[in-house]
């Protein structure tokens, strides 16, 4: 069983920055991916980036050059540099983690979600 905790949301104007951050308690498998999730009201929940054991990273075309997903493996740790924030990238983001056996899609656990909010 993994436990997943967010923090780092908030309420930010158009063009700001925040920083997640989400922490793993309980077992990885060797090799997973961590992620990020979002969904604003009325929308789908969408992938925003993920981020491999390895350090290879994915990301939402339409967060790509804003958005930087980074990861210490050492403490089970993912974070998500938000910069250039814009209203439409309000929602509540979840941390995620996809365990071996990898699968395109597939999610393992959730985070309860951090609210982000943009003002123009």
């Amino acid at each position: 069983q993994v436990h997943l905790t967010e923090s780092g949301g908030g309420l930010v104007q158009a063009g700001g920055s925040l920083r997640l951050s989400c922490s793993a308690s309980g077992t990885l498998s060797k090799i997973n991916v961590m992620g990020w999730y979002r969904q604003g009201a009325g929308k789908e929940r969408e992938a925003v980036a993920q981020i491999s054991n390895w350090g290879s990273t994915t990301y939402l075309d339409a967060v790509k050059d804003r958005f930087t997903i980074s990861r210490d493996n050492n403490n089970d740790a993912v974070y998500l540099q938000m910069n250039s924030l814009k209203p439409e990238d309000t929602g509540t983001y979840y941390c995620t983690v996809n365990q071996w056996p990898l699968s395109a899609g597939k999610v393992d656990y959730w985070g309860q979600g951090t609210q982000v909010t943009v003002s123009s």
